[in-house]
């Protein structure tokens, strides 16, 4: 594997390859960082075409912009650090590129996520924003696996893309036919926060139920699976690991080596459904010494 990078982040180094892997170490007994490793970075609260009844964020077609070209922190990260952008439909954000292009300046590494319909809409935008590592990594949102779905992804085999699906929004069943062909998946955790409150029912705790009942056999069928803090809650994944795996994999609680931050908004925070939120300022030090203290 490539290594992308290494730095050091106060008491310990970090490397990060080109597979999304990422090593922490030194020869103390714990991690002390000063600044995040990874930050989710909202950069649009518009989203077009989807209309998504359980999205925890409130995006809209009318949603508003980040001023991504002025974010004071930026040069204050570390190099290397991750930046996992979303939104709203970050592709319609008009200075995308360019804010791609100043973080590729700061040897920062960009992923983004974005939702199944649009991958599907911008198939050719995406292949080509991570043939030239505009991005190092893609998220797509799935909900279902249909044959133009899976065309596309077929023809993008062998790119860094992981599939992100919803605990309690896809029918556990629809992973099936994403079985044993070598993909990544990422289950997050269903988030009743905003819309996603609303959207909760019976309907989706069945759901939930049955990924958990499936979750046996759907850690054998991907090349890699992982999960966000909030499914490591609601799924029975420590039962599936010996200690000494659980110690090796976690990669710690929200906040303790990651933040949040909403460029629309403005402001910061531990994770994207804390309702204790904080204003952006030009020292990622001091906002992230902010969140560490939540613990």
């Amino acid at each position: 594997m490539k290594i992308l990078g290494i730095y050091t982040n106060n008491d310990y180094q970090v490397a990060i390859f080109e597979d999304g892997t990422k090593i922490r170490y030194n020869k103390l007994e714990a991690f002390h960082p000063v600044k995040p490793e990874c930050i989710d970075l909202k950069i649009t609260n518009r989203c077009t075409g989807t209309g998504c009844a359980y999205c925890h964020e409130d995006s809209s077609p009318d949603g508003q912009h980040g001023d991504i070209l002025n974010l004071p922190f930026l040069d204050s990260l570390l190099p290397y650090t991750e930046l996992a952008i979303g939104g709203g439909n970050p592709l319609e954000h008009p200075d995308l590129t360019e804010f791609l292009a100043e973080c590729r300046k700061r040897k920062i590494i960009t992923n983004m996520t974005v939702n199944q319909k649009h991958f599907v809409d911008n198939w050719m935008q995406l292949d080509s924003m991570l043939t030239f590592q505009e991005i190092y990594g893609l998220g797509v949102s799935v909900t279902r696996v249909d044959e133009e779905f899976l065309n596309f992804v077929r023809y993008m085999n062998g790119m860094n893309i992981v599939f992100h699906v919803i605990n309690g929004v896809i029918d556990p069943t629809e992973l099936e036919k994403l079985y044993g062909m070598g993909y990544k998946i990422l289950i997050l955790g269903y988030k009743q926060f905003r819309r996603g409150e609303k959207f909760y029912s019976p309907a989706v705790q069945a759901r939930m139920d049955m990924m958990s009942e499936k979750l046996p056999e759907i850690l054998t069928q991907f090349n890699v699976v992982s999960f966000d803090n909030l499914a490591l809650k609601q799924l029975p994944v420590k039962e599936q690991m010996s200690d000494e795996e659980w110690e090796k994999f976690y990669m710690g609680d929200d906040g303790q080596f990651t933040m949040y931050i909403d460029a629309v908004k403005r402001e910061f925070a531990k994770s994207s459904t804390s309702t204790e939120r904080w204003p952006i300022t030009g020292d990622i030090a001091e906002m992230f010494g902010v969140v560490r203290n939540q613990f």
